[in-house]
């Protein structure tokens, strides 16, 4: 815009004008119309301008205006899902410490039931006569295998005191066999038989599980004094002191000795009975001329539930078969021996030798090799 002096015209003043006022041509208001006009073009164009300017900033204020809600709605959002997740994370350290104090409270019970278990389990005296290597294994049950194989007629088992001498015998299979030992006999005149050798295969035990369940009616009877009488008398003075209440005990269904453990299994008839013995664990029996320190535990009995075999090869042990029925027990067993000791023959010293004659069965019993 122009300046004030722009927007005016200052006249000099003229002497002698009527009223003060000067005398004005048509050419100077013509000048003067002009130059309004120019000012009103110039201020309408600055109106123009401004007006652009006042609705950018209308427009760029809505729009700054419409961010600031959606920053504010979603700010409201991310404060509600952030109040959400620790209201979850609340709920869950909640949860998570009620079920840390019920595991401790279950843990207090197996405590407690394992300290009432532990003292009543029957004593047994040990020895250790080996060496832990493992520290894994002194948890795992170990099982001592013992087989039986049955033994048809007409064949035997031989064991070599070494390995690589029944490999050998196995490998050739077929053998003939010299039954005239000791005689001075012809060639013609001399007694062959023909056996085939060939290896053990048995089953073992490679994995065993076994449920436990205790007997509510039944008690272990352990530490049983050795008093020289019979085990049918020890069950009845057992059963006589048992079945009186005035002991603690009731009506005695059954008795059993079990067998190699010098224990007793009493299983009363009622129930309860059973219980408050195995709360007392130990008990003074009077048997025989004196009383007695008794051991009461509970009575466990176990299934197995999985049973797990693999095959297992017998090293040193070879199966003979096709043996003919042509000498006595004895010196067929004798014959068969000297035979398979012969180094000449690819035998060796024989460790057992078990024979079977035709038309009868056996069974050999395996045993877990300890050499």
């Amino acid at each position: 815009m122009d300046s004030d002096e722009d927007s005016f015209i200052q006249l000099p003043p003229a002497e002698g004008l009527e009223d003060g006022f000067p005398e004005v041509t048509p050419e100077q208001v013509r000048r003067e119309i002009e130059h309004c006009k120019e000012l009103c073009r110039a201020l309408e164009q600055d109106h123009a301008k401004l007006q652009m300017a006042k609705e950018t900033v209308e427009q760029r204020t809505q729009e700054l205006r419409k961010k600031g809600e959606l920053l504010h709605k979603n700010l409201e959002q991310q404060m509600s899902l952030n109040r959400d997740e620790e209201r979850s994370c609340q709920t869950g350290i909640f949860l998570a410490k009620e079920e840390k104090n019920r595991l401790m409270q279950e843990k207090e019970v197996l405590k407690k039931k394992l300290k009432e278990i532990l003292p009543a389990l029957p004593e047994k005296k040990m020895v250790f006569k080996g060496l832990v290597t493992n520290k894994e294994d002194t948890n795992k049950l170990v099982l001592t295998p013992l087989i039986r194989y049955p033994l048809l007629g007409g064949s035997a088992l031989i064991t070599f005191e070494k390995a690589e001498v029944a490999q050998r015998i196995i490998e050739v299979k077929e053998h003939m066999v010299e039954l005239s030992y000791g005689e001075e006999l012809e060639e013609l005149d001399r007694c062959r038989v023909r056996v085939q050798a060939a290896p053990v295969d048995i089953l073992l035990p490679s994995a065993l599980e076994m449920r436990l369940t205790q007997n509510s009616r039944s008690i272990l009877v352990s530490d049983l004094p050795s008093l020289g009488i019979s085990e049918e008398a020890l069950l009845d003075k057992l059963e006589l002191f048992f079945s009186k209440t005035k002991n603690g005990g009731g009506e005695v269904e059954s008795r059993e000795f079990l067998d190699n453990s010098g224990q007793v299994v009493l299983t009363f008839v009622q129930d309860g009975v059973a219980e408050l013995l195995i709360a007392r664990g130990h008990i003074q029996v009077s048997v025989g001329k004196g009383k007695h320190k008794l051991k009461i535990s509970p009575c466990m009995s176990g299934d197995i539930t999985n049973l797990q075999l693999q095959p297992s090869r017998c090293p040193r042990t070879v199966l003979l078969s096709g043996i003919p029925d042509v000498l006595g027990e004895e010196p067929m067993r004798d014959a068969l021996e000297i035979h398979f000791q012969k180094a000449s023959r690819g035998g060796g010293e024989v460790d057992t030798l078990a024979y079977v004659p035709a038309g009868q069965q056996g069974v050999a019993v395996f045993m877990e090799d300890t050499g």
